[in-house]
């Protein structure tokens, strides 16, 4: 590609200069541009961002991709970096990427440059633009989705970890856009949570975060939570703080919402309830819930249960909503009764039990109307 600059969207994308040393390397030592830019110099020196922007970024452009400054379109100061690399030329592909000075993030510049970078692209002869992110980088996949980039699947073990070396390699999400898309945002299954919360001011709902990993995993280690899971295997802190890590992406992706259930009045997490989009085709998503010991018998999980299917039916497609339990789970099948579940079946042997044995599942549905009747 030829060096060109480009304003649009509220930025401009320009060649790197000297004067950009500075935020250049505030923003490359930062420890999240670290963690999902891998390979970047430690520490990042002002001597080091010299060295990107006199070698680097012209090595960019002659290589057939590109690397243009975000600036301001009238002060010209430095937001941050967006390129263009990785050419495939026989498949007429590209990849993107960016990075952004922390103080100038979240304010939809990223997403802007995005737009900017990838329609040059197109009309530099590219038909497809690829954007890979790390499954935790979850500011990273909403600026894809804004961008009108679709999620195509989980390229594994595509990225060297952060330690590096020889450290587990990390797991990456495909994004991709071609030039005859419609323009975005990419629409989703599962959009947020008004607030980022549900609440009855008895309950409150809040997206599952890392920062949950120790109470999950007090909580999915209880025998008789781990006897009514599937598959009833104990997990490891491992799994659950990978769970717990990945909820975001896999909330973005349209896949599963995994919500903390807390009391409202001191925000202390009490247990998890899940939805699962099941079938997007038909509109049926299922449920899932557990309760630490010392918050049960409250009413909580019917809360939770009805606060949850009321934002499903009135802000998604999701039309019907199924869960199951064990027949000897009385207490579950009360809650979901509460809830305005009713049940519909039971279906022999459906769930692995321990040993090789097969479990009953008693199966309930919700529909919209049903909730309507259900009562605190």
């Amino acid at each position: 590609m030829e060096p060109v600059e480009i304003t649009e969207g509220g930025v401009r994308l320009r060649m790197f200069l000297p004067d950009d040393a500075p935020a250049v390397a505030q923003a490359c030592d930062d420890p999240l541009t670290r963690r999902f830019v891998p390979g970047m110099p430690q520490p990042y020196t002002v001597a080091e961002a010299m060295h990107w922007i006199t070698e680097g970024s012209t090595a960019a452009w002659a290589a057939g991709g590109a690397a243009w400054a975000i600036a301001d379109p009238a002060t010209d100061q430095l937001y941050g970096c967006v390129g263009l690399s990785r050419a495939v030329p026989e498949r007429r592909q590209i990849e993107i990427g960016y990075w952004m000075v922390p103080s100038w993030r979240g304010r939809g510049l990223a997403t802007a440059a995005t737009i900017a970078a990838t329609r040059h692209a197109f009309t530099s002869g590219f038909d497809r633009v690829e954007l890979l992110t790390d499954g935790e980088n979850v500011a990273s996949q909403r600026i894809a989705l804004a961008a009108g980039y679709t999620r195509e699947g989980i390229r594994r073990g595509a990225a060297l970890g952060p330690a590096g070396g020889d450290a587990p390699r990390d797991d990456l999400v495909v994004w991709a856009r071609l030039a005859d898309d419609p323009p975005g945002p990419t629409p989703r299954l599962l959009p947020d949570l008004p607030g980022d919360a549900l609440t009855d001011e008895v309950v409150r709902l809040r997206p599952l975060t890392a920062a949950d990993t120790e109470f999950s995993y007090a909580l999915q280690t209880l025998p008789d939570v781990v006897a009514t899971s599937v598959p009833s295997v104990v997990p490891t802190r491992a799994d659950v703080a990978t769970q717990c890590a990945l909820a975001g992406s896999r909330w973005l992706a349209g896949h599963r919402a995994d919500l903390v259930i807390c009391d409202a009045a001191t925000g202390e997490p009490a247990g998890r309830l899940g939805l699962y989009h099941q079938e997007p085709q038909t509109g049926q998503a299922m449920i899932g819930y557990s309760l630490l010991p010392r918050w049960r018998g409250r009413g909580y999980t019917a809360r939770a249960v009805r606060l949850v299917a009321r934002w499903a039916f009135d802000h998604t497609t999701i039309a019907r909503l199924i869960a199951g339990a064990s027949p000897a789970n009385v207490a579950s099948q009360r809650v979901l009764e509460r809830a305005g579940f009713r049940r519909e079946a039971v279906l022999r042997g459906r769930l692995p039990g321990p040993d090789g044995t097969r479990l009953d599942d008693v199966q309930y549905a919700l529909i919209p109307q049903w909730l309507a009747d259900s009562r605190p």
